[in-house]
């Protein structure tokens, strides 16, 4: 295992040119462990959605390469998928391309008692959220305060247009 920087920064520098060649985006990385195992999901997109054979296709050209890198020490399982419908708001580009949708957002601390809020993100400015709440009252929040934010009620109508 060499190299600097953490485990997805290595995995990322490692992947993304071949998602490029691909044609998919990289959406998110994540290196995490669920009971006693590790796995690396690494999650794609791209216009008109992620197929099957995206997966597959990416899966097979990043095999050969992560493993003569060798970035992880311990065994860990790889799982190459799409991020969803409700795909979760990682990256300020995410937040920007999605100003004007509707979302679920959870915070770490709750407001006045409440921690889940849901309604449609009407700007994204320097890791500042704001949400039109469905009453009709607005929320201003810092990124670093949520546990998430994703997509919320996304119309299957919209996507199948892009298929």
């Amino acid at each position: 295992m060499a190299g600097k920087g953490n485990t997805v920064s290595r995995v990322t520098e490692i992947v993304k040119p071949f998602a490029d060649e691909l044609g998919l985006e990289l959406w998110d990385i994540r290196f995490v462990k669920e009971g006693t195992d590790w796995y690396l999901r690494i999650f794609i997109d791209k216009d008109g959605g992620v197929s099957i054979d995206d997966c597959v296709d990416l899966t097979h050209a990043i095999t050969k390469p992560l493993d003569e890198a060798d970035p992880i020490s311990q065994a860990y399982t790889l799982e190459v998928s799409s991020p969803g419908i409700e795909r979760e708001l990682v990256t300020d580009a995410h937040f920007e391309k999605y100003v004007g949708s509707k979302v679920m957002m959870r915070l770490i601390r709750p407001i006045e008692k409440v921690r889940d809020f849901n309604g449609v993100m009407t700007s994204y400015e320097n890791g500042e959220i704001t949400v039109e709440l469905v009453n009709g009252k607005t929320i201003t929040v810092g990124k670093k305060e949520t546990s998430y934010v994703k997509l919320d009620d996304f119309d299957i109508k919209d996507f199948e247009k892009q298929l």
